[in-house]
């Protein structure tokens, strides 16, 4: 009998610190100590521990490299982590580091607002993103039939939606901490 066999788990490669403890302990594996980075991965934008190498510096904001092979400032990614459960000043810090990813990220959002598609027959995924309501959503499915959105300043332009790096920023926020029941662009 053949198996279907499961697609392979999709890692970080890099990460954004939130916040770090030179002499912290872990809060998802007991009795692991030293230098406890909190982060949000830059692709699946997961909240993570991370155990940095011993006399390491990081900088809030910084992004650092966390992927399987070659890692300079990290000794292990020690698991995901609930918005709950991160410090307040990490908690203060999300919204900046997330407006960044999201303007560091061009392509990768312009291309999900390019291919999002319906949700149910009443919702589209557009809908979710704050600030798009029906008419906009309209207007965008229009201007992207006739051509596909190639920035962020040409959806702007052609659709007159302001501020999208903003609205992006915030939907992801809604979905990190909680507030959205459907996510669009955090992997569970």
């Amino acid at each position: 009998m053949h198996r279907a066999q499961s697609p392979p788990r999709k890692y970080e490669e890099y990460a954004y610190v939130l916040d770090f403890n030179p002499r912290g302990k872990s809060s998802t594996v007991r009795g692991r100590e030293g230098i406890i980075v909190t982060a949000i991965g830059e692709d699946r934008l997961t909240l993570l521990e991370i155990l940095g190498v011993p006399n390491s510096t990081f900088d809030i904001g910084e992004k650092i490299y966390i992927g399987k092979e070659g890692r300079i400032k990290v000794l292990s990614v020690l698991g995901k982590m609930d918005y709950d459960k991160i410090s307040s000043s990490a908690q203060s810090e999300l919204p900046n580091v997330v407006e960044n990813i999201v303007t560091n990220n061009e392509s990768k959002f312009v291309s999900y607002l390019n291919n999002a598609r319906p949700l149910t027959p009443r919702i589209h995924a557009l809908e979710l993103i704050p600030g798009i309501g029906k008419t906009y959503m309209k207007t965008m499915l229009e201007e992207r039939e006739k051509k596909q959105f190639e920035s962020y300043q040409d959806l702007q332009d052609r659709v007159g939606f302001k501020e999208p790096i903003k609205h992006i920023a915030e939907r992801i926020m809604d979905e990190i901490t909680g507030e959205s029941r459907m996510n669009l662009f955090v992997k569970r």
